[in-house]
């Protein structure tokens, strides 16, 4: 059916008509104060968005392919790693999301049975060997396309406040081997996310972040596309939005550098507002930022269990984690639309105001030197420090609400007995390089005094 026809009967209704009839319904109050609001990223949203909101907003098309379920398993153990791999593939993991914590990982072992021609891989590195990415490199190299290496040393930085070695060698690397894989380079956004950055500072950072690579790297042009891991929160569409910004973003910044323009965004949930009382209301909460992560345009989807602040990994935490993403495939339809927020007013409006604000503030830390600089002089920590504070004295007054912790607070909850790691941020009083950025959650504060109340 044409569209232009099947609207004919239907009169055109201005946004001026529109404001006269909810200023008619408002009985003398105030417009602007009443149904206006302003995002912490200094967006005022309105209370209805139309077409004339999509005039001269910028278009990106997503990729034609349906996004995958990802299960994160931590490896300690080879042999044990790999039986996890098989059992969560068994249960329906679509991919798999290796977090390496040692250099003497064998990936044979790890990777034995699992069949990599079907199963994306991402490999993401607590450690530096050279020798280690190169043995994924030999092991995997007819299926390279399937193959992720998150070798992100300038996050690793920003998150431990040190260089795995050195600037020059650890940069050293992802040349290398960029000449053999060009699915190497990761940002890792979620650092920023879990420390308090609100929308606007991820999305500036990861743009700088990822052009701090592509200034450095002789090798850029091979770049065929940018691994993001981006942290989701809990506004749902302002999340929505941050995805499909991002995508606009790199999309920008790859056309100036005459490369590829598909990004690759693998999405968590994130940790800054779960809790550790009343901590099955974690599961309403990844379940959203799920949602959004998918809404948004990821290309891979990794859940995290509801109790994983506080718990060690266990069968049924990992059990209805990975359940909440096959409900949203297999039973919730999300998989098959391809970019189902098109079209939306408000979505759209958001997703290009967010894109413009953090352009203009990524060429505003170009200009003062770069992302690199900024972080070794502390501007970067000192930013998202002040973005967390704002957002943990809204929380502390009831403005940001977690239920079960700052409202509907069950009282008789008990956890001290329960807690099998430590689920508060832990002070690095060792010298670095640069100040870390640290991830803290919202309700902290709250739970140890419960804790000790108890």
């Amino acid at each position: 059916m044409n569209n232009d026809s099947f609207f004919s009967g239907f009169n055109s209704i201005s946004a001026k008509t529109w404001e006269e009839k909810i200023n008619a319904d408002l009985k003398g109050a105030d417009y602007s104060e009443t149904l206006i609001w302003e995002s912490p990223e200094g967006i005022p949203v309105h209370p209805f968005y139309q077409s004339d909101d999509q005039k001269d907003v910028f278009k990106i098309e997503k990729t034609s392919k349906t996004w995958l379920i990802c299960q994160s398993i931590t490896v300690q153990n080879d042999a044990v790693a790999n039986a996890q791999s098989k059992e969560a593939i068994k249960k329906g993991a679509e991919s798999l999301h290796f977090i390496i914590t040692s250099e003497k990982t064998k990936i044979e072992v790890l990777l034995e049975g699992i069949n990599t021609k079907t199963i994306q891989i991402y490999f993401e590195f607590q450690c530096f060997s050279i020798a280690l990415y190169e043995s994924i490199i030999s092991f995997t190299s007819d299926v390279k396309d399937k193959i992720h290496l998150s070798i992100d040393p300038i996050g690793h930085l920003a998150r431990t406040g040190n260089w795995f070695n050195s600037f020059d060698k650890d940069i050293e690397v992802p040349e290398a081997i960029l000449k053999v894989n060009t699915e190497t380079l990761c940002v890792d956004v979620s650092v920023y996310q879990n420390a308090g950055a609100n929308i606007l500072q991820q999305l500036t950072y990861a743009l700088s972040h990822a052009n701090e690579y592509l200034n450095m790297l002789p090798g850029k042009q091979a770049t065929r596309k940018m691994y993001f891991k981006v942290a989701v929160g809990t506004n749902y569409f302002f999340e929505i939005a941050k995805l499909r910004a991002l995508r606009m973003l790199w999309c920008i910044l790859a056309k100036a550098y005459n490369i590829e323009e598909e990004c690759h965004i693998i999405a968590v949930p994130t940790r800054r507002n779960k809790t550790l009382y009343d901590y099955n209301t974690n599961l309403l909460r990844s379940t959203t930022e799920c949602m959004s992560a998918v809404l948004g345009g990821a290309d891979t989807v990794c859940n995290v269990a509801y109790d994983a602040i506080y718990k060690k990994d266990n069968e049924f935490g990992t059990r209805i984690s990975l359940n909440q993403l096959l409900l949203l495939k297999n039973e919730s339809y999300f998989d098959k639309v391809n970019n189902a927020a098109d079209g939306a007013y408000y979505i759209e409006r958001l997703t290009h105001q967010l894109a413009e604000k953090a352009l203009g503030h990524f060429k505003s830390i170009e200009q003062k030197g770069g992302f690199l600089k900024r972080l070794k002089q502390g501007n970067i920590q000192e930013e998202i420090k002040e973005s967390a504070l704002k957002e943990q004295e809204r929380f502390n007054q009831g403005e940001d609400v977690l239920v079960g912790t700052n409202k509907y607070v069950n009282e008789t909850d008990k956890m001290n007995e329960n807690i099998e790691l430590y689920p508060f941020i832990k002070t690095n009083r060792s010298k670095t390089a640069v100040e870390p950025i640290m991830g803290k959650r919202l309700a902290e504060l709250i739970e140890l005094k419960r804790l000790s109340d108890e």
